[in-house]
């Protein structure tokens, strides 16, 4: 076992691809496949089991990646300590559903992270591509909800994806309005005063279950109903059509200004909003530095939400 072998798993899962990562590597595709297939006759473990669909990552493997990241980020401390080169490009990606906060505490890691070279993804997305991307390692962080109605079908994914739900705080439902929404002087709304505006949710594709809503009451009959894919579409239509969406309350005035709003809704059902990380992998720096981003966003915000 060499460190670059352990270098090109890392790229390969990454990438997802074995042609892509060898392009990113510079080396031949057969190069690179003979090299994990070599490394993985030298483990007696398969890293990738190789499908229609592409590179699969295999739960050995995501516990081998786990020690191989920590393995190259040391060696990197140490090259860097006593060799003058300059710091390796880092990698770091967050999969979340529609939060404001989770794009906050992003530009937060991103001012924080001055290096002159570095690639970073955020990527707001369905639920299932959340689970998925945090379980085949394309993510290291996942950002979603959930409460009394999705609990038991999402907690099965998760664990089925090895995957575990950490708590960051239970949200009220609000909806999100336009600041000239006839509604958006009320001190709360009840269900029945939304029936005369446009309902918008967020499309969840193949799968479109009940449970992978990104917004609760999903199963209630609402007369007028528009599925988007993204929070600038949503934000225009709950300005340009006074409709309106369900979600925390939470909004970064700073990224989203003054145009919309959060009102409370008047029923029982509460929100718990968590983020998620896979069992076999060690959380990076980087991966801890976003987490308490999170966390201090999201008190900040729900301060100003309380005011």
């Amino acid at each position: 076992m060499t460190l670059q072998q352990l270098k090109y798993v890392i790229e390969v899962a990454r990438s997802r691809s074995i042609s892509n990562a060898a392009q990113n590597l510079f080396i031949s595709q057969p190069s690179l496949s003979n090299a994990i297939k070599e490394l993985e006759k030298e483990m007696g473990i398969m890293i990738f089991s190789r499908t229609n669909k592409g590179i699969m990552i295999t739960p050995e493997g995501s516990e081998f990646l786990g020690y191989a990241r920590q393995v190259v980020e040391q060696a990197a401390l140490l090259e860097n300590r006593y060799a003058d080169t300059p710091s390796p490009q880092q990698h770091f990606a967050v999969s979340a559903q529609h939060y404001a906060f989770a794009v906050s505490a992003f530009v937060r890691l991103l001012k924080e992270y001055d290096r002159e070279e570095y690639e970073f993804t955020l990527r707001e997305t369905r639920t299932y591509e959340i689970i998925d991307d945090v379980r085949n390692l394309r993510s290291e962080i996942g950002v979603l909800y959930l409460n009394e109605f999705n609990k038991k079908v999402i907690s099965k994914f998760l664990r089925e994806g090895n995957l575990e739900f950490h708590d960051l705080f239970e949200a009220k439902p609000h909806i999100f309005i336009s600041s000239k929404n006839p509604l958006a002087k009320r001190e709360y709304v009840t269900l029945s005063d939304l029936d005369p505006y446009p309902y918008l949710s967020y499309e969840q594709g193949d799968y479109n279950s009940f449970y992978f809503s990104e917004e609760i009451l999903s199963t209630l009959s609402r007369p007028k109903n528009i599925k988007v894919s993204d929070r600038a579409t949503l934000f225009n239509l709950l300005i340009g059509l006074n409709g309106y969406t369900i979600t925390t309350g939470v909004i970064s005035q700073e990224l989203n200004g003054n145009d919309i709003i959060a009102v409370p809704l008047k029923v029982k059902e509460r929100i718990n909003i968590g983020y998620v990380t896979h069992k076999n992998i060690t959380n990076s720096t980087l991966a801890n530095i976003y987490i308490d981003y999170l966390k201090e966003t999201i008190e900040e915000e729900l301060g100003q939400l309380q005011l």
